[in-house]
């Protein structure tokens, strides 16, 4: 049950306007969790000129610099080796996972164990990709499109091989790691599967959406979007492409055939401090039967954009944490990551199981998670420990979304993942 929290002061309509650089007014809705150091924090993080860094085990925001892992809090001392006597003879089987190494410019098979639960699971190969894979999705067709610095990479998941490395037409400076790196990051596939959409971050600047025939491997198209693409996804009927633009404070949907443009303000809580602010909408997941975005802000705030009109409602979360992956299962509960407090008064990392109805279940995690994929029979999530800002460890928890009564258990994984999928 949510402890009882302070009243809330009324909120006026997001927008830029006096008052905290961190935190705009709050709405008359009553929400969980207080957080009235923000100014403060606002400030600080305006100092680093970004979003989503809280320690210096990231590159700076101009991409001088190189993360290292073991000196970040509750790192892990090293990503787990791959142990050559579990890798499976012939294909990679069904139910491996796949993570995208932040860390060490791979990708990592995940062997979740024979009942997908994590027990006695373990890596058995690494590919290498390119430089910081972030965001990667994979087809029916056994390919894995990865989104790294230097280009999206196509990897055979059954033979495990690096196919191609695709490079970007838009400049996005030059190949650094760390949170502010340029070119990909979020990155989905077309309904029909003959396009993939990558979000590419120009550092300082807006980003783009690039378009990639599957077939050809090349780069058909360009459209403009948000600063940092954080995420990217497709709606249900392939008619349009929509970019989760952080640092903006916005959605850009972008026709799959023309590639014109219209750029959605989603900020519950205003866009007061810019750059500084932590406020900021980070992964989306499209609701199937009405294509609706669904955007979590905080544990407290879940945004509803229409994207055929740009209204945006809110509903009230439960989990009162700083919030970034999200996925959908297929009756529609929504998971969603909780990475850990931004303030004194925020609750810790958590996973966040929201049933289509709005009522939620907080299962508490050890450490920050980035992201989370989720199991085809919808009882299993699987949680990413990369993260982008520091205390990342190297490994995947394993989530029963049936038994209420278990204890998550954690999975060695690659260096730094991240990005995941369910081969």
């Amino acid at each position: 049950m949510t402890r009882e929290r302070g009243p809330r002061a009324a909120l006026r309509a997001p927008g830029r306007g006096e008052g905290s650089p961190a935190r705009g007014p709050r709405a008359a809705l009553r929400l969980p969790g207080p957080h009235a150091r923000r100014l403060a924090l606002g400030l600080v993080a305006a100092a680093l000129l970004a979003g989503c860094s809280a320690g210096p085990t990231e590159a700076a925001p101009d991409g001088q610099g190189t993360p290292d892992a073991s000196a970040a809090t509750g790192a892990a001392t090293g990503a787990a080796t791959p142990d050559p006597s579990r890798a499976p003879t012939g294909r990679t089987p069904d139910g491996t996972l796949l993570v995208a190494d932040f860390g060490s410019d791979t990708v990592t098979f995940v062997d979740p164990g024979r009942d997908g639960s994590g027990k006695g699971g373990a890596p058995i190969a690494s590919v290498r990709v390119g430089t910081a894979p972030y965001g990667l999705v994979v087809g029916e067709d056994g390919r894995a499109w990865v989104a790294t610095a230097e280009g999206v990479a196509v990897v055979d998941t059954r033979e495990r091989t690096r196919l191609a490395l695709i490079p970007y037409g838009t400049e996005s400076g030059p190949v650094t790691t760390g949170e502010y790196r340029g070119g990909g990051m979020g990155i989905a596939l077309a309904p029909d599967g003959k396009h993939v959409y990558v979000g590419v971050n120009v550092p300082g600047g807006d980003g783009a959406v690039e378009v990639i025939d599957t077939a050809t491997r090349e780069v058909t198209g360009t459209a403009p979007v948000g600063m940092r693409p954080f995420d990217v996804d497709v709606s249900p009927d392939g008619r349009e492409v929509y970019a989760t633009d952080h640092d903006s404070f916005d959605v850009t949907a972008v026709d799959a055939d023309s590639l014109e443009t219209r750029r959605m303000e989603v900020a519950p809580y205003g866009t007061e401090g810019g750059l500084g602010s932590w406020l900021k909408p980070h992964y989306a997941v499209v609701r199937p039967e009405d294509g609706k975005l669904l955007l979590p802000f905080e544990g407290e705030r879940l945004a509803v954009l229409d994207p055929r009109t740009g209204e945006v409602t809110i509903e009230p979360m439960t989990a009162n944490t700083h919030q970034h992956g999200a996925a959908l299962t297929s009756d529609g509960t929504l998971l969603v990551v909780g990475t850990g407090p931004i303030g004194s008064d925020d609750e810790d990392p958590s996973l966040t199981v929201r049933s289509p109805d709005g009522e939620e279940r907080v299962v508490p995690l050890d450490g920050p998670h980035e992201d989370v994929a989720v199991s085809k029979d919808g009882r299993t999530a699987y949680v990413t420990g990369g993260f982008t800002r520091d205390g990342y460890w190297n490994g995947i928890t394993v989530v029963d979304l049936d038994d209420e009564e278990s204890e998550p258990v954690r999975l060695k994984a690659g260096n730094r993942p991240l990005g995941i999928a369910i081969l």
